[in-house]
């Protein structure tokens, strides 16, 4: 083939879809005309006869979308107040419930509407294709605050911290007091309310004082030079061990044993109470089959026997006041004193030992210096 014959063949193929393009408004034009032709065609009578149709029909689909709209509502609000409650018994944490129920309330709503205006006749697919191109141009808008959401989604599953843990964090520290979709509030201990976006939460370092049971608490007390150290850290362990708040020996490093007896004794107690409350609500279908619960309860004790084996196989950490000498300063001598307690007790251990090492030190013989400089003259004799 030269490059004549092609250059024929696509000069054909261009003309015939020329005619094509030109053909298709004409086809509309011709449609429209006959329709117009056959409603002029048609009697007074077809036509009110066409229209009265049309309204019933039409009233028909819109009882109807009325009624499917109200029973989805109400099914809402069933699932709504269900999952409500299920949370409650759960215990689960406020601010994840919070926005869970939020959430699963915006996507109900949201197939519901879809559904009624589908029942009404209105092509659906434009409208979803409208939402998913406002979506994204509410994506691209809102980037730094879909960022936060993203962030405040993360927190709420991962739980880096909850209400009521004393965390620092984007150079702040305060109590958390609420932990939004978009943002995490938390209060200063001079009562100052900080907002900070969860987008740098989520992604930067946070600092929880609250998250493990024990802290430990640090001084350095400085002595004078010819004070007997060994008088000084034998004051400073009596005082230490004086404290029912310090932590006097080992503590296993699991999380059932770290709790003080006061609180094991009132888990047992509360587990003890629901079991109660099961056994007085048993129906007969449980009584009937009684022996799949002995069943379980073996299968618990079994369970339970190889925890604690494991459990006490697990190191201990030696958690025993410190006390040693540090530093031999210019003017003094330091010494480190380190001792664990709750970390609820902190911050009252903390300020009453120090008030309590400068009140009874000085009864042990010992002073507390400052910095000085000796100065010594030498006179010198006239010849």
């Amino acid at each position: 083939m030269n490059y004549s014959q092609f250059d024929n063949i696509l000069a054909n193929q261009t003309a015939t879809q020329l005619a094509e393009t030109a053909k298709e408004p004409a086809d509309s034009i011709a449609t429209s005309s006959m329709t117009f032709k056959g409603l002029e065609s048609m009697s007074v009578d077809d036509f009110l006869t066409r229209i009265i149709n049309g309204l019933v029909e039409f009233a028909i689909h819109l009882a109807l979308a009325v009624l499917v709209f109200y029973a989805g509502k109400f099914i809402i609000n069933k699932i709504y107040k269900l999952t409500a409650t299920i949370f409650i018994r759960r215990e689960l944490d406020r601010s994840l419930a919070t926005f869970v129920l939020s959430l699963i309330r915006i996507v109900l709503y949201f197939i519901l509407i879809v559904t009624v205006i589908g029942i009404l006749g209105i092509e659906t697919s434009s409208f979803l294709a409208l939402f998913a191109s406002a979506g994204v141009a509410i994506g691209l808008a809102l980037s730094g605050t879909l960022q936060n959401f993203a962030g405040g989604v993360l927190i709420l599953l991962l739980k880096p911290y909850r209400i009521g843990d004393y965390i620092e964090a984007q150079g702040y520290a305060g109590t958390v007091a609420e932990i939004q979709i978009f943002s995490t509030i938390i209060n200063t201990p001079d009562n100052k309310q900080i907002i900070i976006p969860n987008g740098g939460l989520s992604t930067g370092s946070i600092n929880n004082y609250s998250k493990e049971d024990y802290r430990r608490v640090d001084w350095t007390i400085s002595i004078s030079y010819g004070d007997d150290v060994d008088v000084a850290k034998k004051a400073i362990s009596d005082i230490l061990l004086s404290d029912d708040r310090v932590v006097k020996d080992f503590i296993e490093d699991d999380r059932e044993r770290r709790k003080t007896p006061v609180s094991r004794a009132e888990e047992q107690a509360e587990e003890q109470k629901a079991e109660d409350q099961a056994e007085a609500k048993r129906s007969v279908w449980k009584r009937v089959f009684g022996h799949r619960k002995t069943m379980a309860e073996k299968l618990d004790e079994r369970l339970d026997k190889q925890l604690k084996k494991t459990l006490s196989m697990l190191p201990k950490t030696n958690r025993a006041p410190f006390v040693a000498l540090s530093t031999l300063n210019s003017s003094s001598i330091d010494i480190t004193v380190r001792a664990w307690t709750r970390s609820e007790f902190y911050w009252g251990l903390y300020f009453e030992m120090n008030e309590r090492f400068y009140k009874e030190l000085p009864k042990h013989g010992l002073s507390f210096p400052f910095p000085q400089m000796d100065v010594h003259l030498n006179t010198v004799e006239k010849a």
